[in-house]
């Protein structure tokens, strides 16, 4: 299996938007975070969570069907492969179903969430960002218009967790990479 630095490399290759970059970081973050939660391989979750997105720049009509080929022909393992296409069932027809699978489909949207909270704080930084304040942005349908809320819900029950519960899972694995992700503020 190739490893995390073979799929950096290839992350980094494919995408050049930093934004972009640092969303799959995010992602990363949670799915290692779940890995440990869950006594899963890290390296495993933390690869899928770092791919996720890779072809979407190049193949933005085709994402995650060209990405996942390129993962087959690179080696990556049938669960990231798998992984990779049940995170956007919309584009790909494949329905999240091993708990990798649910972890990443249920990380992705909320990642963006919690970034555009952070964005609109006053000190741009994720370590003063709680639940109320993200619950509140949520509820704010013109706040984060491109973050499907009802992806948000459908992640939260496929984890079989409460989407609150949820939501301070991925707010504290993302203050513990806040640098990496352009969200410690300044």
């Amino acid at each position: 299996m190739p490893s995390y630095d073979d799929a950096l490399r290839l992350m980094h290759e494919w995408t050049q938007s930093e934004a972009l970059r640092r969303h799959m970081y995010a992602v990363e973050a949670v799915m290692r975070a779940y890995a440990r939660k869950f006594g899963e391989d890290e390296e495993t979750w933390a690869i899928a969570g770092v791919l996720h997105d890779f072809d979407y720049e190049r193949h933005p009509d085709e994402h995650p069907k060209v990405g996942a080929r390129v993962l087959e022909e690179k080696g990556y393992p049938p669960e990231i492969v798998r992984a990779v296409l049940a995170h956007a069932p919309e584009r790909s027809g494949i329905e999240p179903e091993s708990l990798l699978e649910r972890a990443l489909f249920a990380s992705d949207e909320i990642t963006g969430l919690v970034t555009a909270a952070v964005y609109v704080r006053p000190d741009k930084s994720i370590h003063s960002l709680g639940v109320k304040s993200l619950k509140k942005k949520f509820k704010d349908k013109s706040f984060a218009r491109g973050v499907d809320r009802e992806i948000l819900k459908k992640g939260a029950e496929l984890l079989g967790v409460d989407l609150w519960e949820h939501a301070a899972f991925v707010i504290e694995a993302m203050q513990k990479d806040a640098e990496r992700l352009g969200l410690a503020g300044g």
